[in-house]
């Protein structure tokens, strides 16, 4: 794997696999993460994304959250999306400044979304499978 950082020291982004905007979020993220790709990812319901919620001690059957595993620590609802937004660079990592709102508030904002999600944006009958080009930035 072509990378300046070790393919086990990359953070690691994991999503809904089924859901249409966590989706999208993967592919707006692998579009401004060009090679040497700095970010990995796993859908939450699989293999690898099943053992990560483990190791890091949060539910595998509650997959209504992002993640963003970063140096070891996981990340959860906005501040797993702010802390990836930052890793984007410019403009994307302009979104940081919202570190400042309140949690509580950022993440009732986060669960409003995340309970509808499906509803305005729609579900696969399966989870997202990469590309060829795409298959050595996902975790089996």
């Amino acid at each position: 794997m072509s990378s300046s950082t070790p393919a086990d020291e990359r953070p690691i982004v994991l999503f809904d696999g089924v859901c249409n905007l966590c989706n999208g979020l993967v592919q707006f993220v692998i579009r401004r993460d060009p090679p040497p790709a700095r970010l990995r990812f796993a859908a939450l319901q699989s293999n690898a994304g099943q053992r990560l919620l483990r190791e890091h001690g949060l539910s595998t059957v509650d997959l209504d959250t992002f993640v963003f595993i970063d140096a070891g620590v996981a990340h959860v609802r906005s501040t797993a999306a702010l802390r990836l937004l930052k890793r984007l660079g410019l403009p994307w990592s302009l979104a940081w400044g919202f570190i400042l709102v309140p949690r509580p508030l950022r993440d009732a904002v986060y669960r409003w979304i995340s309970r509808n999600r499906y509803r305005w944006f729609g579900v696969r009958e399966s989870c997202m499978v990469p590309s060829a080009e795409l298959r050595s930035r996902f975790l089996d």
